[in-house]
């Protein structure tokens, strides 16, 4: 296991879930495991921290997910021009810490890093969904409020996600990461349905923002190596951080991912600004005051977040595009909440309807 945690707390029903077997059967016997009625009281034990959200990340909690697990993507919005995501929630919060990570805001009131008991039972859930929708393609993701495969030497949750997949046409899986955990993937047959993605920044905002994640050569390199093993590969340059030196730096860094992954073998890449509400954006300075990624030129847009101040946010939207376009391949691309008409300034024409860039990317 490549990540600390100080304690495992499984929820009274759980304890017999394989989930949960596999979870103790694999665990460090130096963590403490303690059985409790009601996952809900846990997060409470942290109260006294001086940094609970950053306690809860090495703290595992085992539960029963009471709601349903496949949702629209929280960042949608009719503001924004959509890729038509859809998110299977199987467990929340992340082991790693990158200093603008969203989850800081969004996760504040309930800390601890949950993973579900009766994670399957989402398996009927996108049974429903291709069942009412036949004929329609639909991009699935884990990577949401969590990453897809930070704990996955632990879970293996992996294995059973790849197997339902690589069984429905109609459905691709998006594992996203900022990790190189990929040791399960390669044993697995994906049958072309299941693709890995990553987040990738320069190196100067990994060593001053990405906290605990594999560094970005490890990430191409493993995107290398499940691409070999027969999956889709993409990448998401999201959030886009303007420094000084970051259009140099960022040409570097696709030129070093163009030379182990050819254009053609990407299934699409994603672009988004640095952006946050003022409530995130304290908390981020709170947490992480020494890091100068987190203090840009921003104003506050219409939406109500401050975004990095829109002829640098977009100079590096064209700077990437433009390197993307040159080398040789039309890789779908697309925005991250931005507006329809930052998309038509930066690729030349509107976006399509979010069902459609959902259908067109679900379909590879």
């Amino acid at each position: 296991m490549k990540f600390d945690l100080d304690a495992v707390f499984v929820e009274h029903g759980c304890a017999g879930s394989a989930l949960a077997t596999r979870i103790l059967r694999a665990l460090p016997r130096h963590v403490p495991v303690t059985h409790v009625a009601d996952a809900r009281a846990v997060p409470r034990s942290a109260s006294g921290e001086r940094d609970p959200f950053g306690a809860g990340k090495r703290r595992m909690v085992i539960a029963q997910r009471k709601t349903p697990f496949l949702m629209a993507c929280p960042a949608g919005s009719s503001s924004f021009a959509c890729c038509g995501y859809l998110v299977l929630t199987l467990a929340s919060n992340c082991p790693m810490d990158c200093s603008y990570c969203f989850l800081q805001e969004y996760l504040a009131d309930n800390p601890d890093f949950q993973v579900y008991a009766n994670f399957t039972d989402s398996f009927a859930e996108l049974d429903r969904l291709i069942g009412n929708a036949r004929g329609r393609s639909f991009r699935v993701g884990t990577g949401e409020l969590a990453d897809s495969l930070a704990l996955d030497s632990l879970t293996s949750i992996s294995r059973d996600l790849v197997g339902f997949f690589a069984a429905r046409e109609n459905l691709t899986l998006e594992l996203k990461t900022k990790t190189d955990e990929i040791e399960n993937l390669l044993a697995l047959d994906p049958r072309g349905r299941v693709l890995v993605s990553w987040t990738l920044s320069p190196d100067a905002i990994y060593r001053s923002s990405e906290h605990l994640t594999a560094a970005p050569a490890a990430r191409i390199a493993a995107a290398r190596a499940v691409l070999d093993a027969g999956y889709g590969v993409a990448f998401h340059f999201d959030p886009l951080i303007a420094y000084p030196g970051a259009e140099r730096d960022y040409i570097l860094l696709i030129d070093e991912l163009l030379d182990m992954v050819p254009p053609k073998q990407i299934s699409f890449i994603s672009m988004g600004g640095l952006r946050m509400t003022p409530r995130l954006r304290g908390a981020a300075r709170s947490r992480f005051p020494g890091d100068p990624m987190l203090c840009g030129e921003e104003v506050l847009a219409s939406d109500g977040r401050f975004r990095t101040f829109a002829p640098l946010r977009l100079n590096l939207y064209r700077t990437l595009a433009d390197r993307f376009r040159k080398a040789g391949a039309e890789i779908p691309a697309y925005l991250c909440m931005e507006a329809a008409s930052v998309h038509e300034r930066i690729f030349g024409a509107p976006p399509s309807r979010p069902a459609i860039i959902g259908e067109r990317l679900a379909r590879g």
